[in-house]
Order: C-alpha cells, then structure tokens, then sequence
C-alpha cells in the first residue's frame, strides 16, 4: 500500500494544522497510525486508529491531536491543535496490523510503505 502524508506547513505555536494521509488502495481492514521523526532520531508513533475506531495517542500529544479515518476515501486525519514547538518534525502515516497493546510504541505492527512524509514547523 502507497500512502502519501499531506498538510503540513509552518505554524505558530498555538495554532493548529490538520494533515491527511491517502491510501492507494483499501485499508478499511487495517488499523492506521500517524508517526513523527526528528533529525538524529527515531520515528515515533503518536496517534493510533483501529479498522473499528479504537484509538491510542502518545502521552505528549493527548488532548491536543485527534486521529479519524474515512474508510470511503481511504483516507486517515490527524487534527493537530495547541502545536507546540515540540511537535515540530516529520510526519507519516501507515498502515498496519492493531496489536491491541495500550503502549502506543507496539500499538500498531506496520505494513505500508513509507511515503515521504509532511514536514510540520511549529514556532515558538
């Protein structure tokens, strides 16, 4: 499965952005994640959705960022509210397999390619 990550772009802190991630083909089945990397380190999960809706988000971005999906698009949303300086990274979305793990590391086993990633910039 091809995904491609959109939406990104430069943001005062505060402010919000809300990206989009497009499969090439269904994903209705499996469960979709948005994860972030930073230069020197490693990507990290921070929001989880399973096929049926469950979700699991990283504590840092709790109630502040909500993951949706729209299975009749194949189509995964990540609303991102209050960004703070912090949030500033890469962002991909994926595909995958729901562990059904409460640790939001292991929430999702991925199975799609890696697209290229948005780029959020939160300033400060």
């Amino acid at each position: 499965v091809q995904l491609q990550a959109s939406g990104g772009g430069l943001v005062q802190a505060g402010g919000s952005l809300r990206l989009s991630c497009t499969a090439s083909r269904t994903f209705s089945v499996y469960a979709a994640g948005w994860y972030r990397q930073t230069p020197g380190k490693q990507r990290e999960l921070v929001a989880a959705i399973s096929n049926n809706g469950r979700t699991n988000y990283r504590d840092s971005v709790k109630g502040r960022f909500t993951i949706s999906r729209d299975d009749a698009s194949n189509t995964a949303y990540l609303q991102m509210d209050n960004l703070k300086p912090e949030d500033t990274a890469v962002y991909y979305c994926n595909t995958g397999l729901w562990t059904n793990s409460g640790d939001i590391d292991h929430a999702i086993s991925p199975l799609g390619s890696w697209g290229q990633g948005t780029l959020v910039t939160v300033s400060s």
